[in-house]
């Protein structure tokens, strides 16, 4: 049986990944007293040790705005990491599944970012994940089915506890208005359809590290549910989708504001929408429709509550 090695797997998708690729083949799931990315020197010894066949790379320095205070931290953990990974990944001959984000580019565009187009990334977070991609590609892009970095973005999930839909949640139960701001556009994505699609794209690269395909499977991928949203409007679907199903909210009114009404330490990319036309094609199917995903995700955490509130 194949053995696949999860980083960051007590996260929010790390969780997912668990469930969704233990039908794939053995689950090394790793998390930071395991395999700590912010102790790169480490992660040679442990890997050769392990043997996985695929690596899955679901740990990163995901706090936005902490990384504008530090950003060698966030280099280290979302840059060097994944390029010690991949060079792990070549010697071993293992593949690399890497989660990377949307914020490698800087939100101008206003039609759904390509593959191809060219990252620009602003603030310490989104660099320091640019720093990954380029790291892995500068190691393992002369072998074009060992790698697959991921972009993903505004992901929720029932697992966790810093996401925007449980942050909405939890605000909405104690407070009668809200602000929310409308002039961000994106696509919000499960956990569970991310890790789902992710399982997909194992079975890819194990098949090609058995069998040559016909075409190249490696490189980038863009992977978020389908449909798109502002901040605001997803806001007010959670409070719609929450109440319909009997969550305790006190919320009334969600007032739009505007980006900046709400400075924050960390720039924000304005349009973060994603093109997920070449991962339909090699998945055979796009993700869901990002609020049938809402929908069912909370059921599955009102099911799961206390469990994982």
């Amino acid at each position: 049986m194949s053995r696949i090695l999860i980083t960051g797997a007590t996260g929010q998708v790390g969780q997912e990944l668990v469930r969704s690729l233990a039908p794939i083949g053995d689950v090394i799931a790793c998390d930071r007293t395991r395999l700590n990315l912010a102790a790169p020197d480490t992660l040679k010894q442990t890997i050769c040790e392990l043997q996985p066949d695929v690596i899955v790379n679901a740990a990163a320095y995901t706090a936005v705005d902490k990384a504008e205070q530090e950003p060698e931290l966030a280099n280290t953990i979302n840059g060097m990491a994944p390029k010690i990974l991949a060079e792990c990944c070549k010697e071993t001959g293992a593949s690399l599944i890497h989660i990377s984000t949307d914020y490698v580019f800087d939100g101008t565009k206003n039609t759904p970012y390509l593959e191809t187009d060219t990252p620009n990334p602003v603030g310490a977070y989104a660099k320091s994940k640019h720093l990954g991609e380029v790291g892995i590609q500068d190691v393992l892009g002369d072998r074009p089915n060992q790698f697959m970095i991921l972009r993903t973005a505004w992901v929720y999930g029932v697992y966790g506890t810093g996401n925007f839909v449980k942050t909405m949640l939890r605000v909405g139960s104690s407070r009668e208005e809200l602000r929310v701001v409308m002039d961000q556009i994106g696509s919000p994505t499960w956990a569970a359809d991310l890790a789902g699609a992710i399982a997909g794209f194992t079975v890819r690269a194990l098949n090609a590290s058995t069998t040559a395909p016909a075409a190249p499977i490696g490189g980038i991928y863009h992977v978020t549910n389908t449909g798109v949203i502002s901040w605001y409007d997803f806001a007010v679907a959670i409070f719609e989708e929450a109440e319909a199903l009997g969550y305790p909210l006190t919320v009334q009114r969600v007032v739009p504001i505007t980006t900046d009404e709400y400075p924050l330490p960390a720039p924000r990319p304005a349009y973060s929408v994603l093109s997920g036309k070449k991962t339909a094609a090699l998945l055979g199917d796009s993700l869901p429709y990002w609020r049938q995903s809402l929908r069912r995700m909370l059921a599955d955490l009102q099911a799961a509550v206390p469990a994982h509130s």
